[in-house]
């Protein structure tokens, strides 16, 4: 054996270094991937060979950097196992992968991080130990970077792999690439951008919208030109007593997946919501809401009701509260509160999830209320009650100065995922006929626990001697994990659905209740950017002249998301192919968000 080994050094140096340099990256390649899907089942060829070109590239300038192709490797493995693991995760709790924007989520994500329940699926098993063997098959190889001149040969090839590595995510940032090979470039669904172009692929994609470019013919003077035919805002009532208070609850993960497929279940799991819906409540207003977001980035639904803005003009996965808002911005809360009202933001969690903290005072709160100001709250499971953030509003609105209107935005957690933990304080009482999910029964007894408590806090303010008004809407639907069966029980493919049914993910129940008279409708679904305008029109409260722009925008679009927009006759299209029809919009958002 030695003497072959002696006989042959070339080969053997082959078969130590050249070979695995090669094979490695490639097999990291194919293991990432199978975290999530089978490649050869959803990637064409070509494709997969940019994603392997993209591995080899990293490996190489790995070597470079750290003079050792063993750690070349090694580093290279570890990353990319740890790295698909965690986006194995993400996707599985939020339906879309990890993408460029979560960076600025980190700490967020790490402060719920242990609020889900971490399970592994038997292939996620075996991708795992594929990596472990790879990993120590590793330590084969000895090459390395020495002798005289290795620091200026590792030098300029970390230089020129870099230069290769920009220019590699350059070429996948043009037309003529994408229609090369065929690729897949919708943002607005990225898991299955993830799966037909690569997951390691699809993220240096994503990097292109990463910054937010300005809409044709952007100047402020052309947005205050847009602007110039809605005036100034309508002058302040002389007496503050007129107006009602404004109670917001947006909540969360609240939906009816009914809207999803039919479905039977031993109770109704909402009877005093559907009772709304159906038009059974007096002065109410109802309908659905469609946002534009999927099992997370709550704070996107926020921004949208908030600021009257449109996630759509702004990149798919992108947080505005922790990208783009960094100074005082318009709201309806510091409208409301120009308008005389004393405003007020609860949340029953911490203070710095998604930097509400910073946030919240500029867009016009005066107060901020987070878990550390709610005193031995009920819970339901680990989180703070529904029952015990409308308490805290009761409590606010009896302590609040004579004569102050209040308006309060109150984002509540008792609906947070996961929904398949057991615990002593929360006994689920719905079950679905034909279903064997634990996660949907459960949910489905949150929605019924979150309807009682909504109707106990219309029946207090139903006695109130103030008038006041009462905004309901979910922030968003829970992921596939949950309403996957809902498909099942109507002959459905969670990963071929219609563009309709697809629509239909996008979409929570919505109300305005009011305990005085105003003109009560049904079936008025909207969008989260366009429900504050409604709000202000039900109320007869003034507007400025960006919510007026919003407000006759509104009666062309009613629904614009970054998903879809629908216009006035119910014509459903991708928000994308509408784009020249709302550049002003765009031009609106850009300078309220980024101009000067």
């Amino acid at each position: 054996m030695k003497k072959w080994l002696s006989k042959y050094p070339k080969t053997i140096w082959c078969l130590r270094n050249l070979i695995p340099m090669i094979l490695f990256p490639i097999a990291d390649f194919y293991l990432f991937e199978w975290y999530t899907n089978d490649p050869w089942e959803t990637m064409k060829v070509p494709i997969q060979f940019l994603n392997i070109y993209f591995f080899e590239l990293l490996m190489v300038l790995f070597l470079f950097v750290f003079g050792r192709l063993k750690w070349s490797l090694r580093l290279q493995s570890i990353f990319f196992m740890i790295i698909g693991l965690a986006n194995y995760y993400v996707l599985s709790f939020r339906s879309a992968p990890i993408m460029p924007w979560d960076i600025y989520s980190v700490g967020t994500a790490m402060s719920v991080a242990g609020d889900f329940q971490y399970t592994l699926e038997k292939r996620t098993v075996f991708v795992l130990i594929g990596f472990v063997l790879l990993i120590l098959a590793e330590s084969v190889v000895n090459l390395e970077l020495k002798g005289r001149g290795r620091w200026g040969i590792r030098i300029a090839g970390t230089a020129v792999f870099a230069v290769l590595l920009c220019s590699f995510t350059h070429m996948l940032h043009l037309d003529s690439t994408i229609r090369k090979y065929g690729m897949y470039d919708k943002l607005f669904t990225p898991a299955v951008m993830s799966k037909r172009d690569g997951t390691a692929v699809a993220f240096l994609m994503e990097l292109k919208f990463i910054s937010v470019d300005k809409p044709a013919g952007y100047s402020a003077a052309a947005a205050k030109e847009i602007l110039a035919p809605f005036g100034e805002a309508d002058a302040s009532p002389a007496d503050t007593e007129t107006l009602p208070n404004i109670i917001v609850i947006m909540n969360e993960a609240f939906s009816d997946p009914a809207v999803l497929g039919a479905f039977e279940t031993n109770l109704d799991y909402m009877p005093y919501i559907h009772s709304i819906l159906n038009g059974h409540i007096n002065n109410t207003i109802s309908g659905y809401l469609n946002v534009s977001v999927l099992g997370g980035n709550t704070a996107n639904t926020e921004f949208e009701f908030l600021t009257g803005n449109t996630m759509a003009f702004l990149p798919q996965g992108s947080v505005p509260y922790q990208q783009y808002l960094k100074k005082e911005m318009p709201s309806l809360a510091s409208h409301l509160k120009a308008l005389g009202y004393e405003t007020a933001a609860m949340h029953p969690y911490n203070s710095t999830g998604w930097d509400r903290n910073k946030v919240y005072p500029l867009l016009g709160f005066d107060e901020m209320y987070f878990i550390k100001d709610y005193k031995k709250p009920e819970k339901i499971r680990k989180y703070v009650s529904d029952k015990a953030c409308y308490d805290k509003i009761i409590e606010l609105y009896e302590s609040r100065p004579d004569g102050t209107p209040l308006f309060v935005f109150n984002v509540t957690m008792q609906n947070h995922s996961s929904y398949t933990d057991e615990f002593d304080n929360f006994k689920p009482d719905i079950q679905v006929t034909g279903s064997n999910s634990t996660a949907l029964d459960n949910y489905l007894s949150l929605m019924k626990i979150s309807d009682e408590a909504i109707k106990d806090l219309t029946d207090y303010f139903s006695n109130a001697g103030e008038d006041t008004m009462i905004v309901f809407f979910g922030d968003h639907q829970p992921t596939n994990s949950v309403v996957s069966n809902i498909w099942k029980l109507n002959g459905k493919n969670g990963n071929a659905l219609s563009a309709e049914d697809e629509a239909g993910r996008y979409k929570v129940p919505y109300f305005i209740w009011c305990n005085f008279d105003i003109e009560a409708k049904t079936g008025a679904d909207t969008s989260s950017n366009f429900l504050a305008t409604d709000i202000l029109e039900a109320a007869g409260i003034p507007m400025t002249a960006y919510e007026k722009y919003l407000d006759e925008l509104s009666r062309d679009y009613p629904i614009i998301t970054s998903i879809r927009a629908e216009n006035a006759a119910g014509r459903s299209t991708d928000t994308a192919d509408v784009m020249d029809d709302l550049n002003n919009y765009a031009i609106l958002q850009y300078d309220c968000i980024f101009g000067k």
